[in-house]
């Protein structure tokens, strides 16, 4: 069964992560069938200092 690696800006709540792992175990199950206990999430945090998209660093301000 698969893998999947999740990079997402820190901040989210041990509850919204639950909720997260708890939806792509089930999805890959329905989908492609196999054990819940055969789906591996892997969450990396990254901190906004280490994120820049266009150019920019999250961290700096917006606008």
């Amino acid at each position: 069964m698969p893998t999947y690696h999740v990079e997402m800006m820190e901040g989210r709540t041990i509850e919204q992560k639950k909720k997260l792992v708890a939806e792509i175990t089930r999805v890959s199950v329905d989908i492609l069938g196999g054990s819940p206990d055969s789906v591996d999430v892997i969450i990396t945090d990254i901190k906004r200092e280490n994120w820049a998209t266009g150019g920019k660093l999250w961290s700096e301000p917006r606008g």
